[in-house]
């Protein structure tokens, strides 16, 4: 599900490789790798109030000793209440990828009705941002 525009070139699906390339440069010895990818991406998707064929994406790599999960829920929590406000409740649910073990999705309380449900967040009060 791709833009391409000549048969060997397509528009950027994704900012994975990003960490990839950061693993491979990174010197251990130095201290633990800690990265973030942000950057606007493309792909064939339908557009509607919560999606959209271009969007932002942001995704991030830290590799230490006693990381755990915790790390990443204070991580996350912060730059959804730094980019959107305090005032919204943040939800973190388990996700699947295939590249990343384990994942999460962030969702905030929806934007529009506040978390009462509405047309926007599909009446399940969340809008998913991460």
């Amino acid at each position: 599900d791709t833009f391409y525009i000549t048969k060997e070139i397509l528009m950027r699906t994704h900012t994975s490789p990003m960490q990839a390339r950061s693993l491979e440069k990174h010197d251990f010895s130095k201290g633990p790798l800690k990265m973030i990818s942000p950057g606007v991406v493309f792909r064939r998707d339908t557009d509607d109030p919560t999606h959209s064929h271009q969007f932002h994406q942001v995704e991030g790599i830290m590799i230490d000793k006693h990381i755990t999960m915790a790390d990443l829920k204070g991580t996350l929590e912060t730059m959804t209440h730094k980019l959107f406000g305090d005032k919204f409740k943040v939800r973190l649910r388990p996700s699947y990828f295939p590249f990343t073990e384990p994942s999460v999705e962030a969702d905030i309380t929806c934007m529009n009705c506040g978390g009462k449900g509405c047309d926007v967040c599909k009446g399940s009060d969340w809008i998913e941002v991460l």
